[in-house]
């Protein structure tokens, strides 16, 4: 065994607010991490339950709080809840059979996760797949704490499990930013598929925004029993990151091939991760009032993918002529 203070240094990094003392910090956290026989490096860090309460208790970061306010728990439709925030979601799919749970927000929401789970009269313990969209911390930020309560399998993308099992990224603006680490039990591939009771998710890996930005769908059926289609939006932002240069090799070809891949998607349930994407805060109010198809708009994920690529395309032709320009 050796000690080694990065781990929790950068925990509490993302957890504390950003006037803390590195230097203090870094003399006082410690933390045992076990090393293989051979010598050859350390095991991969993951979070500990003290770890984990740490940053549940800690205050959020500046730049992370517009994505913290909480929400009251509501029924999208048919199975779909959702149990995240005004700004950021988390959703639960429920089955006879146990359910699945997208997203854990940023490290301080589990707390109000689990309380909406179980407002709705579910239980956090009957969560048998834990997914994540992306691995950025304002949406992995507490899949170590909702694993540690379910005991459910963590289930993420290739390219994003290295991600979520670093509990860091290297890139965009929460690059700095890091969040409890959680072990990835399942790898998801393109078309992969999810089952508990009679309900499938379909995984659709949409590279961009994150590596291994992964959407999912789901049928589902309204009050009336017809039938719908659910698209569990990933994104497809560049959410303050660069293109040009890339942020990641490949990632403009990603993006592209993403937006292609979802003019294919003829999904009528639309719903994403942050709720401005899908406008969230109107239908709830829409729902409210009575409106049971409030989230049931066939030209929805159309409409937002064509204002997406050409918000992507306009950054893009701005950042290529601000790099030839800095290049001259």
């Amino acid at each position: 065994m050796i000690r080694i203070s990065s781990l929790a240094l950068t925990l509490m990094l993302a957890a504390c607010a950003q006037q803390a003392s590195v230097s203090e910090t870094a003399e006082t956290a410690e933390i045992l991490i076990p090393v293989p026989e051979d010598g050859e490096g350390a095991l991969a860090p993951l979070a500990t339950t003290e770890e984990i309460e740490f940053a549940i208790q800690s205050p959020v970061l500046d730049a992370l709080r517009v994505f913290s306010p909480p929400h009251a728990p509501f029924t999208v439709i048919d199975n779909i809840h959702h149990v995240g925030g005004a700004s950021v979601s988390a959703y639960l799919i429920t089955t006879d059979e146990g359910h699945f749970l997208i997203d854990g927000i940023v490290p301080q929401s589990p707390p109000m996760i689990v309380e909406n789970i179980e407002a709705l009269g579910f239980d956090i313990s009957d969560v048998r797949y834990l997914l994540n969209s992306h691995a950025h911390i304002d949406h992995a930020g507490g899949l170590a704490a909702l694993k540690q309560a379910s005991g459910a399998e963590m289930v993420a993308s290739e390219r994003d499990a290295p991600i979520l099992e670093a509990g860091a990224i290297s890139f965009g603006p929460s690059a700095g930013m890091p969040f409890p680490p959680v072990r990835v039990d399942q790898i998801i591939y393109d078309g992969d598929q999810l089952t508990l009771g009679d309900t499938t998710l379909t995984a659709v890996i949409m590279p961009g925004h994150s590596p291994g930005c992964t959407s999912w769908l789901v049928d589902v059926t309204d009050e009336d029993g017809n039938p719908h289609q659910a698209f569990f939006h990933c994104s497809t932002s560049l959410g303050g990151q660069r293109v040009a240069p890339e942020s990641y090799p490949g990632m403009v070809d990603d993006y592209r091939a993403t937006f292609e891949r979802v003019r294919g998607i003829d999904a009528d349930v639309f719903l994403a991760f942050h709720s401005s994407m899908f406008g969230m805060l109107d239908r709830y109010e829409r729902l409210m009032g009575g409106d049971d198809l409030a989230f049931v708009d066939a030209g929805a994920l159309q409409r937002f993918n064509d204002a997406s690529e050409a918000q992507f395309n306009t950054a893009l032709s701005r950042q290529q002529s601000e790099l030839e320009t800095s290049s001259r």
